[in-house]
């Protein structure tokens, strides 16, 4: 197993579960309030309309893996700034990562902790 790996396991484990638990608040809420109605406890159910299922499918995946890419996209972020590199789990596709120096990637304008904390609402600096 490669150094640093262990730390990077825990780092995109907390991130999947942070970002999935966010998501999760954020999107039930959001559809009681849009539609009046509790999310779906079971969207297999037949007694759930099944274009409410099918709604309810579209959003929560699309949401939950887009908040779980990025919140991975911070750690992995964090983890090149602490180590100089990415873990190889991310390097498996031959992109390498801009950096300036040991460890220093460059702020771009469009960075993913503004991405981030624009879809959570809150800052993440």
């Amino acid at each position: 197993m490669a150094k640093g790996s262990k730390a990077w396991s825990i780092m995109s484990l907390g991130a999947a579960v942070g970002s999935a638990a966010v998501a999760k608040k954020t999107l039930n809420t959001g559809w009681t309030k849009a539609t009046g109605k509790t999310p779906p406890a079971n969207p297999a159910d037949p007694d759930v309309n099944v274009w409410e299922a099918v709604a309810w499918a579209a959003a929560s995946g699309t949401f939950v893996n887009i908040l779980k890419m990025l919140a991975t996209r911070r750690a992995a972020n964090y983890y090149l700034k602490s180590t100089g590199h990415l873990p190889a789990e991310l390097q498996a596709d031959g992109n390498k990562a801009p950096a300036t120096g040991k460890g220093k990637r460059k702020k771009s304008k469009d960075s993913v902790s503004d991405d981030l904390g624009t879809i959570v609402g809150a800052s993440v600096d």
